[in-house]
């Protein structure tokens, strides 16, 4: 098992003018003393907008710089987002090839779809479509760094000619492919994909242990069709870590980070409210009583604060505590573990001197073990992995490519089409909304676009009926069934003889929700959206009938 520094860049208020300055500065002298600590990995996010929570919305700089301060140490993209609101794939793999080439080929790729609305608000991304998104930049991200050219994309969402993207990468196919996890089901879709697992759930040994298995199990069968062109079968957990021979100085030390991690974490993906600007993380985290109290140093003090942590405290205690944790994480089949310590306001002099007494006390003994485990994971996968890449179709080699012409140009952009028809759609009253989209006609339009986009992959074994009740000002309704039977979909007017799920929504509200212009989750909480039966099964609508549609 190996080790890996994690980065957020984290800021809490109030800030000083030199505060941003300071903690990357920091955080580049964090990355020598993990180097020389005998960690070999350092992680660096990519986040927007997320005050005080990070602020790494860079990571392709910061690892730049880190790759010219320390020689040996991988550096890790954790993760880019990749659904095409944040970012195009060839400026990806742009991205990471010049970094792997700068670095001697140290780069480890992560990828993902993020899941706060503040950054997917942000960039425009929807999140019905963000893990499909993902789906075709993937597939393009991999065959941009080997083929030549790249053969070009004709995708839902992503539109690319045939371009040779440059440069390749040092690592050859390319680098070692992760992908952010934050659920049990993102695992099994990395080991189905032949992706590691980059998991940011603070999870006991035990429950790490079981993971592994299951990631295994898939990597090792039919299921495994490699997202890129080589299989990377590991699967790495996040901890906080701060080690000092005294348990309660580095208790007083780590853990109110390791909270504040927390307690972020769940503002900007959870329940939080957030006010761009205005809203102070710090203060609010400090006045709900979870902040640290230094009356707690006692041994009770200890257990009090660690109810209801559960992973929280993680590696946070002596170099002992630490250890056996860790030789448990070891055991579970964890490849590596990655260590948040630069949380809340943790001192960087402490995490400096928590990475030295880590590397002198704790590391060498996992190093020792960590060449026989990956001989292990070679013997027990290789065939398979093997196995899996001969499933995945291979590079293309244009016969024919065509020229391109100076004065050519690109199509105008379905986003901005859909900006558009959002922007006449806000200008019309409901009434009139009403007297167009209400036509018989004109809903079967609506409805038969959405049965066009039904996605059974994505259905989750439903087989059934979908009621929508369509209200009208005056009090009647339009009424419109959706069945689905096997891999198909159909619509018809006229009520569900027994509806698994049943959708009330104005007639106005549903041309606002087809044009992007009105938000279902607002919708829901003022009144205007009902929802009637099995509640679980609206929640996958948006994914079972792409965007937009109707839920």
């Amino acid at each position: 098992m190996r080790f890996g520094v994690f980065f957020e860049h984290q800021l809490p208020r109030p800030w000083g003018p030199d505060d941003e300055h300071d903690l990357l500065r920091d955080a580049l002298e964090q990355v020598e003393v993990a180097e020389r600590s005998g960690i070999d990995y350092a992680w660096q996010v990519e986040h927007h907008f997320l005050e005080e929570y990070s602020h790494g919305s860079a990571p392709d700089v910061f690892l730049a710089a880190a790759s010219q301060r320390a020689r040996r140490i991988r550096l890790g993209f954790g993760i880019l987002p990749l659904p095409l609101g944040y970012q195009h794939p060839a400026r990806v793999a742009e991205t990471a090839a010049t970094l792997d080439l700068l670095s001697d080929g140290r780069v480890e790729l992560g990828t993902g779809e993020t899941g706060s609305g503040v950054e997917l608000a942000g960039f425009g991304v929807d999140r019905e479509t963000k893990r499909a998104q993902w789906e075709e930049a993937i597939d393009a991200l991999t065959r941009m760094f080997v083929e030549e050219p790249f053969g070009g994309a004709d995708g839902r969402y992503l539109r690319m000619p045939p371009r040779n993207v440059l440069p390749k990468p040092r690592q050859r196919p390319h680098p070692p492919l992760w992908v952010a996890c934050s659920r049990r089901d993102t695992i099994r879709m990395a080991a189905a994909r032949g992706i590691g697992a980059l998991s940011f759930s603070f999870v006991q040994p035990e429950e790490a242990g079981a993971w592994v298995r299951e990631y295994e199990e898939i990597i090792a069968s039919e299921r495994c069709v490699p997202a890129g062109f080589a299989v990377n079968p590991r699967l790495a957990i996040t901890v906080p870590m701060h080690v000092h021979r005294d348990e309660a100085t580095a208790i007083e030390r780590g853990l109110e980070g390791a909270r504040f991690f927390g307690y972020a974490l769940a503002h900007y993906y959870v329940f939080g409210q957030h006010r761009p600007g205005r809203t102070n993380l710090w203060e609010e985290f400090q006045a709900r009583g979870t902040g640290f109290s230094r009356r707690g140093n006692g041994a009770l003090g200890v257990k009090v604060l660690e109810q209801g942590l559960g992973s929280l405290r993680g590696a946070i205690g002596t170099p002992e505590h630490a250890r056996d944790l860790l030789r448990r994480y070891e055991a579970a089949g964890v490849d590596q573990v990655l260590f948040v310590m630069q949380s809340g306001r943790t001192g960087h002099e402490h995490i400096c001197e928590a990475l030295e007494l880590f590397g002198a006390e704790v590391a060498p003994e996992f190093a020792e073990r960590a060449a026989a485990a990956d001989a292990s994971r070679e013997q027990r996968l290789g065939q398979a992995m093997r196995a899996a890449l001969a499933r995945r179709a291979p590079a293309r080699v244009l016969d024919d490519v065509a020229p391109v012409s100076p004065l050519e140009s690109g199509p105008v952009g379905r986003r901005k089409v859909a900006d558009v028809a959002a922007g006449v759609v806000r200008r019309i009253p409901d009434r009139a909304l009403e007297r167009t989209v209400g036509a018989d006609v004109a809903l079967r339009v609506l409805f038969a676009g959405m049965v066009r986009r039904f996605r059974p992959e994505r259905a989750g074994g439903f087989q059934g009926e979908l009621q929508y009740v369509l209200g009208m000002s005056d009090g009647t309704a339009k009424t419109w069934t959706v069945q689905v039977e096997g891999n198909r979909a159909r619509a018809s007017a006229g009520a569900a003889r027994s509806p698994a799920l049943t959708v009330r929504l104005g007639v106005a509200d549903i041309a606002r929700v087809a044009a992007g212009e009105l938000d279902l989750g607002s919708a829901l909480f003022d009144g205007r959206l009902g929802l009637e039966g099995d509640l679980e099964l609206a929640t996958r609508l948006g994914a079972m009938f792409g965007a937009p549609s109707p839920l």
